[in-house]
């Protein structure tokens, strides 16, 4: 079963790649102004290069083998307070740019559910190249509906968006297309990728420029609640959806450093 596995990653890598390309053609029209209601003159974050090739993937995938030895699997969703806060603090320039008027963004995490069973399963040098992937698309989404990637820590990612709808269209996006590869690989059907995520809103910028690092570290517990494809968000961001997509009670829980019981949703799509 490892063979094969192992021998249909090529096509995995491939498909991927070609979602890829088309994702960044949608990405294309919706940065028009006349799409998306910019003025003229908008100008956009850069889109990923369309001309990367498997070369570029695997140097990326050799990359985030250091960052996995160094940092190890899922770091991000058990990261300090300070480390959310340093990682906002890097990068509070270009999060000001996203949040909105109100001085708020949309912060999500995101992981691979079981990654450390699935690095086993495929070898080091299988996984780094899927995962490599799955940074690829990840990122492209993130680009494709606006946002920013503050952090990227071995399987996860933190993101930050204008708003949830967007926050929550980028997540729905990435899952389809990770989906959609792995089931039309039946050697892939029994080891797929699976993402969670975690999303909270909440003030990212002080007029002061202080970052307010609570309401990151609620958006990463919040992911460390998730199963594999769930997108688990907090009661601001449910209330904030609500007219849009359609979401439920998933469960009330109490979550690490914040006091008392948490009630979280979960989105099943839009309506």
């Amino acid at each position: 079963m490892l063979c094969a596995v192992v021998a249909a990653l090529g096509f995995v890598v491939a498909d991927l790649r070609a979602k890829l390309a088309e994702a960044r053609q949608e990405a294309e029209l919706l940065r028009q102004p006349e799409v998306v209601g910019e003025p003229v003159g908008w100008a956009p974050p850069a889109l990923v290069a369309a001309g990367k090739v498997v070369g570029a993937v695997v140097e990326q995938a050799q990359q985030t083998a250091q960052r996995l030895r160094d940092e190890g699997v899922g770091g991000l969703l058990w990261g300090s307070l300070e480390d959310f806060s340093r990682w906002a603090l890097d990068q509070q320039s270009q999060i000001a740019q996203i949040a909105a008027e109100d001085g708020t963004v949309t912060i999500m995490f995101s992981d691979i559910e079981g990654s450390t069973r699935l690095n086993s399963t495929l070898g080091d040098k299988q996984w780094v190249k899927v995962l490599a992937a799955h940074d690829e698309l990840v990122e492209l989404y993130v680009d494709k509906y606006r946002g920013l990637v503050v952090k990227t820590q071995g399987d996860g990612h933190m993101l930050v968006f204008n708003n949830p709808q967007l926050a929550v269209e980028a997540a729905l996006d990435i899952n389809r297309a990770l989906a959609a590869t792995w089931h039309r690989n039946r050697h892939l059907r029994r080891t797929p990728i699976s993402l969670r995520f975690g999303l909270h809103t909440g003030t990212a910028i002080e007029r002061g420029g202080d970052f307010f690092g609570q309401n990151v570290a609620l958006a990463a517990r919040i992911a460390a609640q998730a199963e594999g494809g769930e997108i688990l968000v907090s009661e601001e961001v449910a209330k904030a959806l609500d007219e849009d997509f359609i979401v439920g009670v998933a469960k009330t829980v109490e979550l690490k450093g914040f006091e008392g019981s948490h009630t979280l949703w979960y989105v099943e799509g839009p309506r």
